[in-house]
């Protein structure tokens, strides 16, 4: 029976797992890298020193921890974070440190991409999303505008799981779920948007061509499987950006389930089988993993990267246990102490690089305890207005499927289904988009028919908490007041950017 490797690369490290066709997790392993902050609201990563080399690490020891041999895979999915830009010359060389999704830089550019499409409405017409700091088409113009130099050189743009697929494979290859957040796709035909490469003035042939995430993009080249030891010839799907391979993973593949996920970031993410757009744009509609279906997407950018900003900040040598621990003797609510999660600026529902994270509400009976319930109590909130901008627009919850770091702590889960007024079921397996790019190479070598028939096929709900009604009741007292914070701090938010810049 062969066995399926899903490769992610996070934000925080990459992440190789495997699989067999029960969806029975063999291994796994994951090879850790830091983020460079050279500037404020920078955030960048090597794609060879820290992604290649981590993922090589990674599959030899994946392979060493399941006693396997290379030649026992059977296919190979990739997935990883979302919008970062990869740089390469006409060799194949990165020109410089890959600009992340959680780098806020290109406020400017977003505004003039928007412009140069022909104002908000042109945009809603051909991409169907705003221009968002965190995507991949301002990085591209940030670089044309600040590092001509370089820009001059470029020859292949690639988001950073595709740039493993080059390493692995030689081919230069993306696929629709993780192209869908570039600004570059048409998403409602799945493919390049020639509008948008036009006025922005990209070369097409700088992108890779786009496949369905289950189709066969490349083979393990004889070089990469001497890094690896994988077996030449192994076949590399086109995988799916982390929010779709990680809602492949949770089953989020029909209508009606719903996937909240708190990682680095945070994510609510309903499936479509439509192009459903939000003519707001407040909640991006981008391609599903699962070829011809769609997906509907709110994002915290500092989730639990927020969690792990407080510990860092204000008690390094205490673990997230005893910090949720501590937490949970914080009253409901914290009396009135508010925390907006914006450390890195946000996404939805305020696309504004220049938010900031904010403790509202402190007096002298705010004990430490209490603010670190507030940043949790304050991520949930935020998920939140995802799922109120779901219910705006008709989306159907019939059940939410939690994963993440947020779904491994009782009190965040707790806090969340509080928070949202809606029960939270968690999967037998907690393996996030490593687990869902293996099914995908599942689906693409012929394992399963389709990723739904996968996703049944391996998948199981284990456990539910359900909203507590006197929680609940607090909560919804206090939302109302964090929703008033954002819109009475806009301003003095980009008044800071401006002086601190």
């Amino acid at each position: 029976m062969p066995l399926f490797l899903g490769l992610d690369t996070g934000t925080s490290g990459t992440k190789a797992l495997l699989i067999d066709e029960t969806g029975a997790v063999r291994a796994s392993d994951t090879q850790e890298y830091s983020l460079s902050t050279p500037h404020p609201q920078w955030a960048e990563q090597n794609p060879d020193t820290d992604w290649w080399r981590a993922a090589q690490a990674a599959i030899r020891a994946v392979l060493s921890k399941a006693g396997v041999s290379g030649s026992e895979i059977g296919g190979v999915g990739l997935t990883g974070q979302m919008h970062g830009s990869v740089f390469l010359d006409a060799g194949g060389n990165v020109l410089r440190p890959a600009l992340l999704w959680c780098d806020a830089r290109t406020g400017e550019e977003c505004a003039e991409i928007t412009a140069a499409v022909g104002g908000e409405s042109r945009l809603y017409e051909t991409i169907g999303q705003p221009i968002l700091a965190s995507f991949t088409a301002p990085k591209i113009v940030w670089l044309r505008k600040h590092e001509p130099a370089l820009y001059e050189k470029v020859a292949h743009v690639l988001l950073p799981k595709d740039y493993i697929r080059y390493k692995l494979t030689g081919e230069f290859a993306t696929e629709v779920s993780d192209a869908s957040g570039t600004s570059l796709l048409d998403v409602r035909h799945r493919d390049w948007s020639e509008t948008m490469l036009s006025a922005l003035e990209i070369p097409r042939e700088w992108l890779p061509p786009v496949y369905e995430s289950p189709e066969v993009t490349g083979r393990i080249s004889a070089e990469a499987a001497e890094l690896t030891g994988l077996a030449p010839g192994t076949p590399v799907v086109g995988g799916g950006g982390d929010q779709a391979a990680g809602a492949v993973g949770c089953g989020v593949v029909e209508g009606g389930l719903v996937s909240s996920t708190v990682g680095t970031s945070g994510v609510v993410f309903a499936h479509s089988d439509g192009p459903f757009f939000d003519e707001q744009m407040r909640i991006q509609t981008f391609c599903h993993a699962v070829p011809g279906a769609w997906h509907l997407m709110g994002c915290v950018l500092s989730a639990g990267g927020s969690l792990r900003w407080y510990r860092d900040t204000f008690a390094p040598t205490s673990s997230y246990d005893a910090l949720t621990e501590g937490a949970a003797s914080a009253p409901v609510g914290c009396e009135g102490l508010l925390f907006l999660p914006y450390l890195t600026g946000e996404r939805t529902p305020y696309p504004d690089p220049d938010a900031r994270g904010v403790f509202f509400g402190a007096t002298l009976r705010t004990e430490k305890n209490w603010f670190c319930r507030a940043v949790l109590e304050g991520v949930a909130y935020a998920h939140r207005d995802s799922f109120t901008l779901l219910s705006d627009i008709g989306v159907p919850v019939n059940q939410v499927r939690a994963s993440g770091g947020g779904a491994r702590s009782a009190l965040w889960m707790q806090i969340q289904a509080d928070v949202i007024n809606q029960p939270h079921v968690t999967l037998h397996a907690d393996e996030g988009p490593a687990f869902g790019a293996a099914l995908l190479a599942g689906v693409g070598t012929g394992a399963f028919a389709s990723v739904p028939e996968a996703c049944r096929a391996t998948i199981k709900t284990v456990s539910e908490t359900t909203p507590n009604p006197d929680t609940v009741a607090v909560y919804q007292r206090y939302y109302p007041i964090y929703r008033s914070l954002y819109p009475a701090l806009r301003n003095a938010f980009a008044e800071v950017s401006r002086v601190v810049a």
